[in-house]
């Protein structure tokens, strides 16, 4: 399966991508076509990006593209967990651990030819700190709302005091960011995408912050996140047509080693059966989210067979924005109704496991309270009909044209949890969205009463798993938990490691009492290649994969 006849027909179409995709915008640091005889490497994503902008995103296929085009000031050591130098070449932190000082690799410069220097870093903080109007929901800048929690003025009463202190730049090296609280967990969770380090300059020509529609359906008018995101990557974007590919060549001008490959093309393929059938065809070199069910057959074939370690889980979410998923006891219904080890016996893989807690069993911290919620449809249908809601109904949402480790196959594990809710008496009304756009705006909005999703850890603490869901109100949960809410601030606080863990097991076991959702299976997830890629390492932490040393032999 070498691919190579696939690099000319693709570079040709380079240049007519990248006019469609630029239309009239000026384009400053516009990058030069692959050609012919560079390496092209072509990857079945499961959907399209949401959005090229990682300030904006959320969703795994968004930072798959934008990690290559955009660093940031840390990132997760290859391979693992924890934290490794990225823009940063080192860092200090205070003894009250409130300030952070990094000190930035010299001779960086974006791709539009800007130099990074401290001011631009501290321009990257600025700006999202002073978003304003629909930037500020959650449903757009979800994770500086998860991690920094509010902006300069709050325009909702459900943002908190910003963690964000403050960002100086004593010289062109060195950036102080400054917290206005103490936080255990903000180091890494700067290895996120999310606070990929922009071109100051691009963001203001390419008006980065316009956002219209609503916060249900944000529109992004703007061009800096559709036609021209710059960061410092080892790749730069090249073109996109939505439904068709996206496209990245190589940054020549890159600080580090430059990347092998000369291109990387993204093709949006939903269906993990069919990804696997292009890889089979010759179409595609890789791939992410294989069927477990598609895993011998890809081997017999000669394909490479890759494995992610576990580091997620899938659950039910409840949003209690509807009244009857405010009744308890209709959660604790649900819990008990959904059969999690029939779903995870019949619709994964080798090494998948119940989930029984919002974080998967190898982080730290971990318990096993939802263990109490096994499958018992006497007792969901005695809940029932103690919680006083006669013939209760719910609206359950589910996603087409994406599939995740978590969760391969959506529509099927919505059919078995469909058929055990109505084992106990529930009425299920269906309710199906693609997950880009729709799926994940309404569900980050709370209008699904009843979905699936799952998550991906983006790094290596608790707080990513039980900080980013419970911490604080969110729509996409809509439920107010002062106890839960008290003890995960001061699990983010605290210092000592020690004390650190028996606050989250305390706030696991309040969870499992609460009740705000159903954590139901964690997986390995599968990718695969064809036999002459090289040099990809599947990382546990989702999606942090760098694909500059990959290569085509």
């Amino acid at each position: 399966m070498p691919l190579r006849r696939t690099a000319a027909v693709i570079a040709g179409s380079a240049l007519v991508l990248a006019a469609a995709a630029c239309g009239d915008d000026p384009a400053p640091g516009t990058p030069r076509a692959a050609t012919a005889e560079e390496p092209v490497l072509v990857f079945a994503s499961s959907a399209d990006p949401a959005i090229l902008d990682p300030a904006f995103h959320s969703d795994g296929e968004s930072s798959r593209v934008t990690s290559q085009i955009f660093e940031t000031l840390v990132i997760t050591e290859p391979g693992g967990t924890g934290v490794a130098p990225g823009l940063a070449e080192s860092w200090k932190v205070s003894e009250d651990a409130d300030t952070y000082t990094f000190t930035l690799r010299p001779g960086v410069r974006f791709h539009d030819g800007e130099p990074l220097t401290a001011a631009a870093v501290c321009a990257n903080f600025e700006r999202w700190y002073n978003f304003t109007g629909l930037a500020q929901s959650d449903s757009v800048s979800y994770y500086w709302v998860t991690v920094f929690r509010g902006f300069a003025k709050n325009e909702s009463g459900t943002l908190r005091k910003s963690l964000y202190g403050g960002c100086a730049a004593p010289d062109d090296r060195t950036v102080e960011l400054r917290l206005t609280e103490p936080s255990a967990a903000v180091l890494s969770a700067l290895t996120l995408s999310s606070f990929g380090i922009a071109s100051p300059r691009a963001l203001k020509a390419y008006r980065a912050d316009e956002v219209a529609g609503t916060a249900d359906s944000p529109r992004f008018t703007g061009t800096f996140g559709t036609r021209h995101p710059i960061g410092t990557g080892p790749f730069r974007f090249a073109g996109w047509i939505r439904g068709d590919r996206l496209e990245l060549v190589r940054n020549d001008d890159y600080w580090g080693e430059k990347a092998k490959l000369g291109k990387i093309v993204f093709r949006p393929i939903e269906k993990a059966a069919d990804r696997a059938r292009a890889l089979l065809a010759g179409s595609v070199h890789a791939f992410d989210y294989a069927d477990p069910a598609d895993l011998e057959a890809l081997k017999r074939a000669g394909a490479q067979v890759l494995e992610r370690a576990s580091f997620n889980m899938g659950y039910l979410g409840f949003s209690q924005k509807t009244e009857i998923m405010r009744n308890r006891r209709i959660r604790q219904a649900i819990a008990h109704a959904i059969d999690r080890d029939r779903i995870v016996g019949t619709r994964y893989g080798p090494g998948a496991k119940v989930a029984q807690a919002f974080m998967p069993d190898s982080m730290w911290g971990h318990s096993e309270d939802f263990a109490g919620y096994g499958h018992d449809v006497a007792e969901a249908r005695r809940l029932v009909a103690e919680s006083g809601v006669s013939e209760p109904t719910l609206e359950f949402c589910y996603p087409s044209g994406v599939s995740r480790a978590y969760m391969v196959d959506p529509e099927g594990n919505f059919r078995l949890m469909k058929a055990d809710l109505e084992a106990a008496g529930f009425t299920v009304r269906p309710r199906t969205l693609p997950w880009s756009p729709g799926y994940l705006d309404a569900a980050r909005a709370g209008d699904c009463p009843l979905y699936l999703l799952g998550w991906n850890s983006d790094f290596g603490d608790p707080d990513n798993f039980l900080g980013t869901f419970f911490q604080s109100f969110s729509n996409q949960w809509s439920f107010r938990n002062e106890k839960i809410f008290e003890v995960l601030d001061r699990a983010e606080k605290e210092p000592e490691q020690a004390v650190r863990e028996k606050l989250y097991r305390r706030a696991n076991a309040l969870l499992a009492d609460f009740v705000p959702g159903v954590p139901y299976a964690q997986s390995p997830s599968f990718s695969a290649a064809a036999r002459n890629v090289t040099g990809w390492t599947p990382s546990p932490v989702l999606p942090s994969d760098s694909f500059a040393r990959v290569a085509l032999r």
